[in-house]
């Protein structure tokens, strides 16, 4: 029962979001449908260890400008973009392993664990920044400091680096890949590692007390989490061209969990909405300079959390179980009325 339902969840998720690749760019231009897309998939790294896993992360920013400044640097020194993709995810998921050890086996929880990533964050935002100096280089990369790291092989076919993928065949690799992690992270929750990941955001003394390595679990999963958004990160210096340190910036930490709160915690497409839906307003109003992009988007912030404090995802939910509920009411009495005359 639960394959057949789950070959027909991969089937309606094929479906829509063929129809979603296919219909969007009539509405907005591929190149901005690219970011918006990488944004989304950075969404859906800290849903994944924040909505599910009760993982509060204010570093995810860390993760994704380690990806970013990983593959410029293999770009430079490869000359292709195959390895250095591979090595995008890898990086920010060893750092992950290692960082996620030390705080989970050192039994850190909720607060500290928000003020550790955050503080790694600046850490990283501050090194980068302070790497302007001809001796910073690794093998061909400079590093660049605060000008970042420009001119570096972008996405080709692999085994072909003259073969480059940019323009709208890009926003394709950027769609499939998205619809593939989506997929994955679908798959990863409804198994029995997900669901344990499920019982731990809800009660970890007692997941620990039936016999569960917690601080294992969560290290596999925010280490899960720090790939994808790594892989974001990877397909972000590609659409970009440049990484700089403002990857790093808490600006950008801030803006991930911003995301997740509109959008919706313990979904999947929460956090892709609300990342695509916030960064397609910010990416409008920086188009003028009468509003301040900061200060709406903290007014929506605001909103949703004084109004709709699980998020846009859970309420539209909601909303949508009321009116069926209320439609099979209506349809009730009519059957029955229908059987006794009969």
């Amino acid at each position: 029962m639960m394959q057949g339902s789950g070959r027909r969840d991969v089937l309606i998720t094929l479906l829509v979001a063929a129809l979603l690749i296919w219909v969007m760019p009539s509405m907005i231009a591929t190149y901005t449908l690219t970011v918006l897309i990488i944004y989304g998939m950075l969404g859906l790294s800290l849903g994944l260890i924040w909505g599910f896993g009760g993982i509060l992360c204010f570093g995810q920013a860390a993760f994704f400008g380690l990806g970013a400044y990983t593959y410029a640097i293999a770009a430079i020194n490869i000359g292709e973009s195959t390895v250095p993709m591979i090595l995008a995810v890898l990086v920010p998921a060893l750092f992950a392993t290692i960082l996620g050890a030390i705080m989970f086996y050192g039994r850190l929880m909720d607060v500290y664990l928000g003020v550790i990533t955050l503080v790694v964050t600046l850490i990283l935002f501050k090194f980068v920044n302070t790497t302007a100096g001809p001796q910073y280089v690794i093998g061909k990369a400079r590093i660049g400091g605060y000008n970042g790291i420009p001119g570096f092989q972008t996405l080709n076919v692999p085994g072909d680096s003259g073969a480059y993928i940019w323009g709208d065949p890009f926003y394709y690799v950027c769609a499939a890949a998205l619809v593939i992690v989506f997929l994955l992270v679908t798959w990863l929750l409804r198994s029995s590692f997900g669901r344990i990941a499920v019982g731990i955001r809800e009660n970890e003394v007692r997941m620990a007390l039936l016999g569960y390595d917690v601080a294992a679990r969560k290290t596999v999963l925010f280490t899960i989490g720090a790939a994808i958004a790594g892989l974001s990160g990877a397909l972000f210096a590609n659409w970009s061209e440049i990484v700089t340190p403002s990857l790093f910036s808490l600006s950008q930490s801030a803006e991930i969990i911003i995301w997740c709160i509109v959008g919706g915690l313990g979904t999947r497409i929460g956090p892709i909405l609300g990342a695509a839906g916030l960064a397609y307003l910010k990416f409008m109003l920086g188009q003028q300079s009468v509003i301040d992009n900061t200060l709406i988007t903290g007014l929506i912030l605001v909103l949703f959390v004084l109004f709709l404090p699980r998020g846009l995802m859970p309420a539209v939910a909601g909303l949508w179980r009321r009116i069926f509920a209320r439609m099979r009411r209506r349809t009730q009495p009519r059957t029955m009325r229908r059987a006794r005359h009969g």
